[in-house]
């Protein structure tokens, strides 16, 4: 039987001097708090974030450390650090980092291409996961009844009336 390493992750930062990842960790084995640092290598403003992120996730050398850590996370730092790398002030990488993370409402998605579209839904999918409720939430309330005024005037829509036909 072997023990399993397991360490929880409590910050995750990024270094401009030198490029690199930090990690602060407990160590449940030894419950200590560590700090380790993931050197940025072959990185530069032309970078892709996504791909770098998940190549770090996955390597070997850091992949049981980084287990809590998202890879948006992980981005969001790559990000930074391209920011930095071109010139950047942190505020600015901040608010563009935030931009790009955003739906916007008004937008078009029918004229997105399939790449756009799909980093959309991924946002999507990562704020429904976010503020979804899950049974095991102190404030999950099951079988929600909602009471609607019956007082106000109910608006019709005009295809509810065009015909009285059955279909």
């Amino acid at each position: 039987r072997t023990t399993v390493m397991t360490y929880v992750a409590k910050k995750c930062g990024v270094c401009f001097q030198p490029p690199s990842i930090i990690l602060i960790y407990k160590d449940d084995s030894t419950d200590k708090t560590r700090q380790r640092i993931m050197p940025v290598r072959n990185f530069s403003k032309f970078s892709d974030c996504s791909l770098a992120a998940e190549q770090l996730k996955n390597n070997p050398r850091h992949k049981a450390y980084l287990e809590g850590v998202s890879l948006c996370q992980l981005k969001k730092l790559y990000s930074l650090l391209k920011g930095h790398l071109g010139g950047e002030s942190l505020a600015e990488s901040l608010e563009k980092f935030r931009q790009e993370e955003t739906i916007d409402p008004e937008e078009d998605m029918n004229k997105l291409d399939d790449k756009e579209l799909a980093k959309r839904k991924s946002i999507m999918d990562e704020l429904f996961e976010k503020n979804r409720k899950k049974k095991d939430d102190p404030d999950f309330i099951y079988d929600i009844e909602v009471e609607f005024p019956q007082d106000e005037q109910l608006e019709s829509c005009g295809w509810d009336m065009e015909s009285g036909e059955e279909i």
